[in-house]
């Protein structure tokens, strides 16, 4: 005894010889094989991070500059003097420093100097000699001054300093030494 063929003794085959799809007598359709979509959904996911990352990575990297900076690089150290030992504000001090040398644990530290002389001494005045441009190189900038505090009871102390200002959006201090 013969058995009938696999798509079952009713439904004849088709006349090219494919078989047909049992409930609608259509050909089955062709499957894409599933490595091809993964592959491709891989393909699509890598651009997207390394895209993705290649922007967040600029945008985390570039020097960026909060504001103008200032017209000059004598201008960027007075106003920079001029935050921290007149003003003594931490912010404003932050504002002038070039972003790759802004930390402000760094200058919260230098205006809690400040204040501990404020605190120490009979009425300190804190002033310091007009910034001069010792050397100015493109967008590179050395400027030197003298600073000095003097008390009521007539105790002077002076320190010479000498900026690193860079020109980005304006002049900004980097460096104090």
């Amino acid at each position: 005894m013969t058995h009938p063929p696999s798509g079952g003794a009713d439904k004849p085959s088709d006349a090219g010889g494919s078989p047909q799809h049992a409930a609608t007598g259509q050909p089955p359709r062709r499957r894409r094989p599933r490595s091809l979509l993964i592959a491709s959904l891989a393909l699509v996911g890598a651009l997207l991070l390394c895209g993705g990352g290649g922007t967040v990575a600029f945008l985390a990297l570039r020097d960026t500059e909060d504001g103008t900076g200032a017209s000059e690089p004598a201008v960027a150290v007075d106003d920079f003097l001029t935050a921290v030992y007149q003003q003594r504000s931490v912010s404003k001090a932050s504002a002038l420093v070039c972003s790759s040398s802004r930390d402000e644990r760094k200058i919260a530290a230098k205006i809690a100097e400040v204040e501990r002389y404020v605190e120490t001494y009979r009425e300190p005045r804190f002033r310091w000699t007009t910034p001069t441009v010792a050397n100015e190189t493109g967008d590179r900038a050395t400027v030197t001054t003298k600073v000095s505090v003097s008390t009521a009871d007539e105790r002077v102390a002076e320190q010479d300093l000498r900026f690193t200002v860079v020109r980005r959006t304006g002049w900004w201090v980097c460096e104090v030494s």
